[in-house]
């Protein structure tokens, strides 16, 4: 008797363990679908009772409802200040245009040293307002994904000769060498804006490296990265500064007689990223620095914003 009740006790217990065994994975069934339909963004609650999952699907419903007006206020507001810098920008387009060409007709005219000085301040300025105008317009098309880069695979040799033919009279000019190792790296990059972003680094190179010194460009390959390094002979960047100088709009106070609106190598970051890459410094004070551009080696699937 003690024999079959032992043997009664053990299968209900197995049928209560393989019951609870199946509740479990029909649970666990439900909550994959759960989370599946709310990664795809078609999330439903499917039941209406007092159970602990039907609790827990009309809180998901309540927060991914939340999620989906405040994602819908951010592409507004997004929208609104891309149309604002559009209208910036087109509205601006011909008054510097105008101010361009009269102070440049302005100079060519036989005023006195001091009004000459005058104009050409003026001229300046307005070069200075209408890059700056330009460069935010692209910031913003990078931010809110009008401008979408196409990486292909491409030999870096060619990206090197571009831009040593685009830089070579501004080098030559402050008579800086303007060099470029051999290479046959490849990697995946959009060519125009890869040439935009690496080009940013290489006239910061000239611009604050003093004449006679020298700028080289070099390749480094790793595992998953090419690594496109700008290294020059200028003043340096002190340590505290090197997680600043990729803000927009940050100059560092040593430079700030200098030309520029601190917005360069901000783009150049927003490009790099955008394509999977990424960009970093190396610089020790009166020693120079070394930006180096990272491009994937393989082809970067680009996340949804």
């Amino acid at each position: 008797m003690g024999k079959w009740m032992l043997i009664g006790v053990c299968a209900a217990l197995f049928l209560a363990a393989a019951a609870l065994l199946l509740r479990a994975h029909r649970l666990h069934d439900r909550l994959d679908r759960l989370i599946a339909d709310a990664i795809r963004g078609d999330f439903h609650p499917t039941q209406y009772d007092e159970s602990r999952i039907s609790r827990t699907e009309q809180k998901m419903a309540q927060f991914l409802s939340a999620s989906s007006l405040s994602r819908a206020a951010l592409d507004q507001d997004r929208a609104r200040i891309q149309s604002l810098i559009s209208d910036i920008s087109h509205q601006t387009r011909t008054p510097i245009a105008n101010i361009l060409l009269y102070t440049s007709l302005l100079c060519e005219e036989p005023l006195t040293p001091e009004a000459h000085d005058l104009a050409s301040q003026a001229s300046a300025q307005a070069e200075k307002l209408r890059f700056l105008v330009q460069s935010l317009v692209m910031a913003s098309h990078l931010e809110t994904g009008v401008v979408q880069v196409h990486p292909v695979r491409a030999p870096l040799r060619g990206l090197l000769d571009s831009l040593l033919a685009s830089f070579h009279s501004a080098a030559q000019d402050k008579n800086i060498a303007l060099t470029a190792s051999e290479t046959d790296s490849t990697a995946y990059f959009d060519p125009k804006w890869t040439a935009e972003a690496i080009g940013n680094l290489i006239d910061n190179a000239i611009k604050y490296t003093l004449a006679g010194g020298a700028v080289r460009l070099s390749v480094q390959e790793f595992s998953m990265f090419c690594a496109v390094t700008v290294a020059d002979t200028g003043p340096g960047i002190p340590e505290a500064e090197q997680a600043k100088i990729f803000a927009r709009f940050y100059r560092s106070p040593q430079v700030a007689a200098l030309p520029g609106v601190g917005i360069g190598l901000y783009l150049t970051r927003e490009i790099l990223q955008a394509q999977g890459g990424y960009v970093k410094v190396c610089s020790v004070p009166g020693q120079g620095a070394k930006f180096s551009a990272y491009l994937p080696k393989e082809p970067y699937l680009r996340k949804l914003p």
